[in-house]
């Protein structure tokens, strides 16, 4: 089981460097139990959920068994993980939140609150998990078809014979898992759920992309090439090809299979409304995700209002860069098309788009101290996604690195169609996906030794896409747009994006909105390049709620630091605020107004 211990004096060491300022310590009065129950439950939470201890690099010493194993994704699988929730809640009930402090108080409510919001989407018998709760265990952006490949590929180690030994268990192991959700795919559709027919046309493009000898495919190429890196011979490739030509590639087989069967009897409908408890299914997915209590309709009206208060700013700042002609987003359509933005759609050009990229990290990272009283101690870079999943992954997106810093942080671009990705697009994206953004926030919280480990280690998409949405507006403030206009319209642009999410999103699964209408209306208020905004529109589609947490994250944070400096006046110090709502680690958003506001009660009193 878990030494926290020997975690604390290794991996969080980091910690010491980055402890909380002076004057904002915790109360030292822990409670010890809590603390114990809070280990336990991270814990059972490695053991029931093995790649989470590869990721984050405990599958080591006591734990070292999880490297060989990868997670029960079927029927008794999911049992397991339902009777886990009910019984960490039943123990958080015996703690009397009352007597405890205020330190220890904050941590219950997190805790309590993941796995209030956890039961509740194990509530419904369909479904899996991508971005957020899923109504759909396969599709173009969730399922082990994809994600375990990428995770063997880029997450396992392969230094020594146990390693490599413990990959060719998780590659049997992968086997099954596509086997138990082929299996809980049909069980789905039989009451009432399986995908559109667009997101299933995308899954089996990806599916088919798989469906390739040994020879070819990544898993066993992945494991041949680093094994052979590492002087372990060529047994291990043999091996991997054996497993995956007896095992994998029948079990892919059967999964692409079913989804061809659901496709030939598909519906075009876009949003979960058409589904039994469809309603119910977004109204949690929509608080689980943005960690609000905001209605549908509340979030269209907000997503409609801070559309239109954005679109004004924008259109001055077109103007002045002489577009004049048009709507709003028929002028950032023509920007789309500028050649001195447009990078060449070949894999050299894609080269120059990803080392652009990095030198954005970079140009930002000596400006950071002047807002900010720590940096995270990891290391940070952009890659390109996978060609192999580039059809149906997300434009871009972030992977946190190991608590041990073995890994750095990752920032992925999908690089399918460069024209999608013009320049003036890529800073923002750069600061909201790495620094100071997700990785810059991430890295603080994996770095903070007051977190309990189940902390630092979690997270909530309000709070951290409202964060990476602030730090776009941040990177603007401390100067990256100075010598760079069009840079700042990429970052108004975004702002007006998430907004449109908010809009697009309730209209797809409240106001039943169809997949065409939803793209459209990006493409007319943003001037969204149309792949760009299909790809999008099918991420709602595949975890509905989720892509309003950002613009509902990002005013919670706005509206404390507006809130503060009415308060505060010339005392306002924009580095304790971040401190105050970094320190706190990553929170749903009604608990981070509570931070803020007793912040600011506490600096006026």
């Amino acid at each position: 089981m878990l030494d926290r211990r020997a975690f604390l004096t290794s991996a969080a060491a980091a910690g010491a460097a980055t402890a909380f300022p002076a004057g904002a310590e915790p109360d030292t009065e822990a409670l010890p139990a809590l603390a114990k129950a809070f280990d336990s439950f991270f814990a059972e939470g490695l053991r029931q959920h093995p790649e989470s201890a590869t990721q984050l690099g405990f599958d080591k010493g006591p734990d070292a068994d999880l490297r060989g194993k990868l997670s029960d994704v079927g029927d008794a699988g999911r049992a397991a993980d339902r009777a886990l929730t009910a019984r960490q809640l039943q123990r958080l009930a015996l703690f009397d939140r009352n007597k405890l402090n205020a330190t220890d108080r904050l941590d219950y409510d997190v805790v309590k609150y993941t796995r209030e919001s956890t039961a509740a989407v194990q509530s419904f018998d369909f479904g899996g998990g991508g971005y957020g709760p899923s109504p759909y265990v396969v599709s173009q952006q969730t399922g082990v078809y994809q994600a375990v490949p990428d995770f063997l590929d880029t997450k396992h180690p392969v230094e020594t014979s146990a390693d490599a030994d413990a990959y060719l268990s998780r590659l049997t192991a992968f086997a099954q898992q596509l086997d138990d959700q082929t299996a809980r795919m049909k069980h789905d559709a039989g009451v009432g759920v399986s995908p559109p027919d667009f997101l299933l046309d995308t899954s089996l493009t990806q599916m088919t992309a798989l469906l390739v000898p040994a020879e070819r495919a990544l898993v066993v190429s992945s494991l041949a090439k680093r094994a052979a890196a590492k002087g372990l011979g060529d047994r291990y490739g043999r091996d991997a090809a054996t497993i995956y030509t007896s095992k994998v590639l029948p079990a892919l087989k059967r999964q692409a299979d079913e989804m061809a069967a659901l496709r030939r009897t598909a519906k075009h409908d876009a949003g979960v409304w058409q589904f039994p408890h469809g309603d119910e299914f977004y109204a949690v997915a929509l608080h689980g995700t943005t960690t609000t209590s905001y209605t549908p309709q509340q979030i269209h009206d907000i997503g409609l209002a801070q559309a239109k208060e954005i679109s004004a700013r924008l259109d001055g700042l077109l103007r002045a860069q002489g577009f004049t002609k048009g709507s709003v987003g028929e002028r950032m359509a023509a920007l789309y098309r500028e050649a001195s933005q447009l990078y060449p759609n070949t894999d050299a050009g894609k080269a120059q788009e990803i080392a652009y990229c990095n030198k954005r990290l970079d140009d930002i990272r000596p400006k950071l101290p002047t807002v900010f009283s720590r940096m995270p101690n990891y290391k940070f870079e952009v890659r390109r996604v996978p060609a192999a999943t580039e059809a149906g992954a997300a434009s871009a997106f972030s992977q946190s690195p190991p608590l041990d810093g073995s890994r750095p942080g990752l920032v992925y671009f999908n690089l399918h169609d460069s024209a999608e990705w013009p320049k003036f697009c890529l800073s923002t994206t750069v600061f909201h996906e790495g620094l100071p953004g997700h990785q810059f926030e991430g890295g603080l919280a994996l770095g903070n030794a007051h977190l309990p480990l189940i902390r630092k280690t979690s997270g909530f998409s309000g709070y951290g896409e409202g964060w990476a949405l602030y730090a776009e507006q941040l990177a603007d403030e401390i100067g990256m747009y100075d010598d760079d206009p069009l840079g700042r319209l990429g970052y108004l642009k975004f702002q007006l994006f998430r907004a449109n999410r908010c809009v697009v999103d309730t209209g797809l699964h409240h106001l039943k909105w169809s997949r065409e209408k939803a793209i459209q209306y990006f493409v007319d208020q943003d001037g969204e390049a149309p792949g760009f905004a299909t790809r999008e529109v099918e991420r709602y589609c595949a975890n509905p709620g989720q892509a309003c947490s950002y613009k509902l994250g990002h005013t919670v944070f706005t509206g404390i630091r507006a809130k503060a400096k009415a308060a505060m006046g010339a005392r306002f110090d924009l580095k304790a605020f971040h401190d105050t709502v970094l320190n706190c680690g990553r929170v749903p958003l009604d608990i981070l107004q509570k931070v803020g506001d007793e912040w600011i009660a506490g600096r006026v009193a």
